[in-house]
């Protein structure tokens, strides 16, 4: 397996048989990748971009379909004639959810049988039925169905968005780029607070807040008409032709040969059979599964949906209303994204999801401070709201943005959309049961414990990071590959 891993190339630089690169030589290569000004080694990153804007597209949408309903429940309530109807105002939430995951299990068997673009169209398509029907409903059974497709397209966006970005970027600027769906995910949730406050207060005004997302669902369908399909499930398709030409589209025509060299040593471009969900837990794939699928359901346990659930009372008993903190934690989120973008492919992956683990740990400690009579009223207050501002901020930084980017990176080329599939589901399922417990376990176990057991999974999830994940700055794909799989 080392002799193997010294024949590695990198695709962007032709090099000649000295400079085969030995077991040091990656991370060489992947420092040399960094250097972003230096036009020659690289593939200019100008090629890729629009094509990556059109994808973040599906995570705008996401974003704003998750904060949707926050501040016109109450009027669609009235309106629907609800109100007053907890389980029902709660299915209306959580319907959205229930569609997410059923989109995410079949988003790796579109993404695969479809191809990149077409699953994002596929994706547009429920947006755009779901949310007419939300718009125009007059029953509560209407809303319901119409935030259940919606959340079906929800499911299979952040996948194939995860997959496309890491699939289509250069290998030097694919941590920024894989940054960028985390942002678009940010300005929707912002869009969804200002939109709603402006609805609110409005009778039927509510109507519009689903009408408007209809217009980016169906802008992404037909860019997507314009967009590269993926190089990799072309070439993974047998279609290499096509994937030299998108590479071209994508990287520039002095880079194509390098990178159809590369993609050509681990995958053989003739695959017909289709990958069994079996082959994610049996054999050479297991530990990758396992680490990724590790890395979502750590990032939910952590604490950060409870976070955002608690954060409007954390700030009543602060005496900010509801609306502004919603904003400044959108606010705070956003910023640690825009911060991440440009840390993402200087520090890397790993060290910011370590930062930011040990980071939410600390943030969960202020929390826990805030509940004891140790502490003043006033000082309770302070170490609430700064200890919550603190923790969404280095969430934003590495445990929100981070492991979509690297389960897309570290998975190889013959399973990444099941995969992804997968480890969406586990990240969906444990959502859920985050949202539909803690409540419960806040009035059973008190804040105390509760926040205690969120910092004591932020730091086991630190040290699995520590322990279990491979760095990826700068690497490619097949370098990747070649690292963390064992040979057959």
């Amino acid at each position: 397996m080392r002799g193997r891993q010294r024949d590695v190339l990198s695709p962007y630089k032709r090099v000649s048989s000295k400079e085969h690169l030995d077991a040091n030589g990656i991370d060489a290569a992947s420092a040399h990748l960094q250097s972003l000004g230096k036009e020659g080694a690289n593939p200019s990153w100008k090629h890729s971009l629009p094509h990556i804007l059109v994808a973040t597209v599906s995570s705008l949408l996401f974003g704003y379909h998750l904060g949707v309903v926050n501040d016109t429940l109450e009027s669609i309530s009235i309106d629907l004639g609800f109100s007053g109807d907890t389980l029902a105002e709660g299915l209306v939430v959580s319907t959205c959810l229930g569609g997410a995951f059923v989109g995410s299990l079949f988003s790796g068997s579109i993404a695969d049988g479809f191809g990149r673009r077409r699953a994002f169209q596929l994706c547009a398509l429920p947006m755009i039925v779901g949310a007419s029907m939300s718009a125009t409903t007059n029953s509560l059974g209407g809303m319901l169905l119409g935030r259940f497709l919606v959340g079906t397209g929800m499911g299979l966006g952040p996948p194939v968005a995860a997959l496309y970005v890491s699939e289509v970027s250069p290998a030097y600027i694919r941590g920024t780029f894989g940054s960028f769906t985390q942002i678009a995910t940010c300005l929707g949730l912002l869009g969804a607070f200002f939109i709603g406050i402006l609805a609110k207060e409005t009778r039927g005004r509510w109507r519009v807040c689903f009408w408007l997302p209809v217009i980016p669902a169906a802008i992404l369908a037909l860019s997507m008409e314009l967009c590269a399909e993926s190089p990799h499930w072309l070439f993974k398709k047998g279609r290499g032709a096509d994937a030299e030409s998108e590479f071209e589209r994508l990287l520039g025509s002095s880079h194509v040969k390098a990178a159809i060299s590369e993609l050509s040593k681990l995958d053989r471009g003739d695959e017909v059979d289709a990958v069994k969900f079996t082959e994610l837990f049996l054999g050479r794939h297991f530990r990758v599964v396992f680490i990724g699928s590790a890395l979502f359901a750590l990032q939910q346990l952590s604490g950060i949906n409870a976070v955002f659930y608690f954060s409007s009372a954390v700030f009543r008993r602060a005496g900010v209303p509801s609306d502004v903190a919603n904003i400044s934690v959108g606010i705070v989120n956003l910023s640690g994204s825009f911060v991440a973008t440009i840390l993402m492919d200087k520090l890397g992956r790993k060290v910011l999801l370590l930062g930011s683990f040990l980071g939410m740990a600390m943030s969960m400690a202020l929390q826990v401070g805030a509940t004891t009579s140790f502490v003043s009223t006033t000082g309770a207050l302070y170490l609430s709201v700064g200890g919550m501002l603190l923790f969404v901020l280095t969430f934003s930084l590495g445990a929100g943005p981070v492991p979509s980017l690297l389960l897309s990176e570290i998975f190889p080329n013959r399973i990444r959309a099941k995969a992804m599939a997968f480890c969406m589901a586990v990240h969906w399922v444990i959502n859920f049961f985050v949202g539909l417990l803690f409540l419960r376990l806040l009035e059973q176990l008190g804040p105390q414990i509760l926040y205690t057991l969120f910092a004591t999974s932020c730091l086991i999830a630190f040290a699995f990071v520590r322990n279990n994940v491979l760095e990826t700055k700068g690497k490619t794909l097949q370098e990747i590959e070649i690292a963390l799989l064992p040979a057959q």
